[in-house]
């Protein structure tokens, strides 16, 4: 955790962008696992995903056919797979860039299902997505993972 050492002894992570900043920035392994809770339709969340990940594109002027490709990818993953409660969708971002960053989906009675992202930008902001600090998809999240840091970064 050297990359964050700036934040050592800090209590208030969850107000501090540039933790979060950092946090996705840093050349670590990062999985993130989501458990689905309510039933939605693959679809949906593929809609939402895409959406937002477009507007953090386009915010950073990083939006070209390259990222709408792949966004498009991503999305497309989603069409075709149902969320039943209990589903799991893995981020699972690479601490180099040697291998792309992949998405898996795997639900009960079904087989693992994975899509590579092969594009570093959308790569950052699907981890923004979930990582943004302030601007996360789900403050909850955002605020468990600030309270663990501050305390992980806390302890000698």
């Amino acid at each position: 955790m050297e990359h964050l050492q700036g934040w050592k002894g800090k209590s208030q992570l969850m107000e501090d962008e540039a933790f979060f900043d950092a946090l996705v920035s840093a050349p670590v392994e990062k999985v993130l696992r989501v458990v689905v809770i309510k039933e939605i339709k693959g679809s949906q969340y593929g809609v939402q995903l895409e959406s937002s990940v477009r507007d953090r594109l386009v915010a950073a002027d990083k939006y070209e056919d390259d990222e709408e490709e792949a966004l498009e990818k991503v999305s497309d993953f989603f069409q075709s797979k149902y969320f039943r409660p209990g589903s799991v969708v893995t981020f699972h971002f690479p601490a180099t860039a040697t291998a792309a960053p992949e998405i898996s989906f795997v639900t009960e009675g079904k087989e693992e299902a994975k899509v590579a992202v092969e594009n570093a930008a959308v790569a950052e902001m699907i981890q923004r997505w979930y990582l943004g600090g302030d601007s996360a998809v789900s403050q909850t999240t955002v605020r468990s993972i600030a309270d663990s840091f501050a305390a992980m970064l806390s302890s000698p």
